[in-house]
């Protein structure tokens, strides 16, 4: 199996992948603002949506997407707000989790969760 980097970066091409079969216009990947990350910014029906990946080799023992806490949540809000002022963004904005789980033979198995938190959650 691939190294947890690379694991990850799999996972997340699989999910850009994925999110672009559905629609999505993607604007940035990695977008870093001071200790955050947004691993994914698109655009769909004229709203930005925030996408944190959470990709795990096994959900024995946390599902990907319950790793993403309040203070994660706090940090990619952040991040998100600043993304939107420094690119003259007023968009509506929606924070999706995309949790991927390998499901065998070299595959993915995805889970997009729309709308798994919004910036009230992280007070």
């Amino acid at each position: 199996m691939a190294t947890h980097n690379d694991f990850g970066k799999e996972a997340e091409e699989f999910a850009v992948t994925y999110l672009k079969d559905k629609g999505y216009k993607i604007l940035t990947r990695n977008f870093r603002f001071q200790k955050a990350e947004i691993d994914i910014i698109a655009e769909k029906d004229n709203m930005i949506v925030v996408i944190e990946v959470k990709a795990r080799s096994t959900d024995v023992f946390l599902l990907p997407q319950e790793a993403v806490n309040k203070k994660k949540i706090r940090l990619i809000v952040s991040a998100a707000d600043h993304y939107l002022e420094e690119y003259g963004r007023d968009n509506e904005v929606r924070f999706d989790i995309v949790s991927v789980l390998p499901n065998g033979n070299d595959t993915f198995g995805i889970t997009h969760i729309e709308n798994a938190f919004e910036a009230w959650d992280a007070n």
